[in-house]
């Protein structure tokens, strides 16, 4: 595809200095970048109950994004499931969607990685003291969504720490079904990306307590055509350009997600 050269104007509060970059021509012709998302996953994406608007991280990340490349962001709301035929089929341009870098998707997306991230286990907070450490769900009962790695990083954590009393693993329809059973005491644990966990406990106050440290690193990334070399770098700029001038960081504070921080964006860094 033909690229052209595109400066990038200072638009907004969180932008930075003009930045130029090299964006594929239908793009730049556009002045837009089409996102895929689905917005269920707090505090990554979602909409807010108040006002219906699209709310979270990636959304503020997005559009400072846009505002660094000079371009608006199209949000296009789809399913999880039309993540990666979206991106090999062309409907969009990128997906930014609390989306996990697997070296697994690699075939069909390059991944811009901006934060870090890992499977935590949490308990309810009336059962904390049952669970000192993740030695103690060894034989209990543990629920995680099915659609997701957690299933397989969470049998590798059990066979490497559990021995002959491993965990029992529990698959739920998603991150909400599992905290359900866990209040419903249908299972002894749960377990979900750390990044979410401090939105959810805010949400409800002493219902749930953390359990150990994450027990699996993982990098949730920007996913792009494999092909579009010249838009992979532009947004490996914008964010390491958002990182330089303090926006990233003020993000993640107010999102909760400091301690998910990435010092500098990676391509391609998931296993």
């Amino acid at each position: 595809m033909k690229r052209i050269l595109v400066t990038a104007a200072l638009v907004g509060v969180m932008s930075a200095p003009v930045m130029a970059v090299e964006l594929p021509a239908e793009i730049a012709k556009r002045g837009s970048i089409k996102v895929a998302l689905v917005p269920n996953y707090p505090p990554m994406e979602f909409r807010d109950p108040a006002t219906n608007a699209l709310s979270g991280f990636d959304i503020d990340l997005g559009e400072a994004i846009g505002r660094k490349l000079g371009v608006k962001i199209e949000w296009q709301e789809t399913s999880f499931a039309e993540f990666m035929p979206s991106i090999s089929t062309g409907r969009v341009d990128a997906i930014l969607s609390g989306f996990t870098d697997y070296a697994s998707r690699h075939e069909i997306a390059s991944f811009v990685d901006y934060l870090r991230s890992g499977p935590q286990f949490f308990v309810q907070q009336s059962r904390k003291a049952e669970f000192k450490d993740a030695a103690a769900l060894c034989g209990k009962k543990v629920g995680a969504s099915r659609r997701t790695m957690f299933p397989a990083q969470i049998a590798a954590w059990s066979e490497k720490n559990c021995g002959t009393n491993p965990i029992q693993f529990v698959g739920t329809d998603g991150s909400a079904d599992a905290r359900t059973q866990l209040r419903q005491g249908r299972i002894d644990a749960a377990a979900q990306g750390n990044e979410t966990l401090p939105y959810i406990m805010d949400l409800e106050p002493g219902t749930y307590a953390t359990v150990g440290e994450p027990i699996a690193q993982q990098f949730t990334g920007i996913a792009l055509p494999v092909k579009e070399k010249a838009l992979q770098q532009a947004m490996l700029e914008a964010v390491d350009a958002l990182i330089a001038d303090g926006t990233y960081r003020t993000l993640l504070a107010k999102w909760k997600l400091t301690d998910n921080a990435l010092e500098k964006a990676t391509l391609n860094a998931g296993q």
